[in-house]
């Protein structure tokens, strides 16, 4: 299995966090991992909706330290 990619938005605020994840899954296969991390407290609701909205699969968040991590599956389909 691949590694997953990772997106550093460490210090951005919403909604940067967010789009620039959507930027990042356009650009990767369908299936693909993407691992988001980020230190803004809106991005816990602000990716749950982003997932249930988009189709994306939001398959695990943590938070550590005041960083969040989100592994996101991309979806299948344009």
């Amino acid at each position: 299995m691949s590694e997953d990619t990772v997106l550093d938005v460490k210090g951005m605020t919403c909604p940067l966090p967010v789009l620039r994840a959507n930027r990042a899954l356009r650009g990767l296969a369908a299936g693909a991992r993407l691992r988001v991390l980020a230190t803004d407290r809106a991005a816990v609701a602000d990716f749950q909706a982003f997932c249930r909205e988009t189709g994306h699969a939001l398959l695990a968040w943590s938070e550590e330290a005041g960083t969040f991590s989100f592994l996101i599956r991309r979806r299948e389909g344009p």
